[in-house]
C-alpha cells in the first residue's frame, strides 16, 4: 500500500493536478511536517520579522506560521521553485539555488538582522549551520538525523552531496542531534525545543530567557522515518554504521 501510494504520488506530480492540489492547500494556509510552525511561531515573537529558510515544500515548510514576516525560501528542485512562486504570497522570495559552502554569501545580506533561519536539506545540514552561525539569527531551526541515534557525528562535507549516493535507504545525511547541540553551544545558543515527530531541533541564543534543555533527553526519534520506512532508529543505524563520518 505504501507502495502504491507513493507512485500515485509521483504520478501526480508530474501533472498540472499537483498545481491545482497545492493551490487548494495554500488557501487553508499550508503546515509545517510536524508542529514545527507552531514551535517557531512562539519563538520568534520578539525577533526581526525575517526568516531564512533552505529546503522547503510550498504549502509545507517551518517558517509557514510566520505570517508577518518577510522571507526568502531557497531549494535546488526547479519543479519545486515554480510551484511556490505561484501560490506564495510576494513577501516571500523564492529562489532556485543549490547550495554549497562557495554560495552562501547571500543570508548575510539578506536583512540586517535575521529572525529565524530554518535548515533542511537532508545533506550538508552541519556544514551550512557551521557557516552560517557567525550571522547570528535569533532562531534556529535545523533537521538532525535521529537515525544516528546519540552519537555526536555528521556526514562528511561534500558539495555534490546526494542522500541516496552510498545508501539507497536514505538514512545517510546531515548530522546527530548531539554534534548540532555542541556546535550552536559552542557559538553562543542553547537548546529549547525538539519537534513532536522528531527530526526538527530548535535552538535560540544565549541571552534569551527560554530554559535550555539537555540535548540526550529530547532526542525523539523521526517518527515519520520511522513510519515511511517501517523500521526504528537502531535498525536504520546498524544499516549505515559503516559509512564515513565526522565525529564532532
Amino acid at each position: 500500500m505504501r507502495q502504491l501510494k507513493s507512485g500515485v504520488y509521483e504520478l501526480l506530480k508530474k501533472t498540472p493536478m499537483r498545481y491545482l492540489y497545492h493551490r487548494l492547500k495554500a488557501l487553508r494556509g499550508g503546515s509545517s511536517q510536524s508542529d514545527e510552525a507552531d514551535i517557531l511561531v512562539g519563538l520568534a515573537t520578539a525577533c526581526p520579522k525575517t526568516f531564512v529558510e533552505f529546503g522547503f515544500h510550498p504549502t509545507e515548510y517551518n517558517c509557514v506560521g510566520l505570517a508577518e514576516f518577510s522571507g526568502l525560501l531557497i531549494d535546488g528542485d526547479p519543479g519545486t521553485v515554480k510551484l511556490a512562486r505561484s501560490i506564495l504570497p510576494k513577501r516571500i522570495e523564492v529562489r532556485q539555488q543549490f547550495l554549497t559552502l562557495e554560495n552562501l554569501d547571500f543570508v548575510a545580506t539578506f536583512h540586517p538582522e535575521l529572525g529565524v533561519l530554518s535548515i533542511d536539506v537532508d545533506g550538508n545540514d552541519y556544514w551550512f549551520l557551521e557557516a552560517l552561525l557567525p550571522v547570528r539569527p535569533h532562531v534556529i531551526a535545523v533537521e538532525y538525523n535521529a537515525s544516528f541515534l546519540s552519537a555526536s557525528l555528521t556526514v562528511p562535507y561534500d558539495p555534490v552531496f546526494e542522500r541516496h549516493r552510498k545508501d539507497s535507504s536514505g538514512w545517510y545525511h546531515g548530522a546527530s542531534l548531539s554534534a548540532l547541540n555542541k556546535l550552536c553551544n559552542k557559538h553562543g545558543f542553547k537548546l529549547v525545543s525538539v519537534a513532536e515527530a522528531g527530526g526538527n531541533a530548535f535552538f535560540v541564543r544565549q541571552e534569551n530567557p527560554l530554559p535550555a534543555i539537555d540535548a540526550a533527553a529530547a532526542y525523539r526519534e523521526n517518527r515519520l522515518t520511522n513510519e515511511w520506512s517501517g523500521s526504528t532508529a537502531q535498525e536504520q543505524w546498524a544499516r549505515i554504521k559503516h559509512l564515513p563520518y565526522v565525529e564532532v
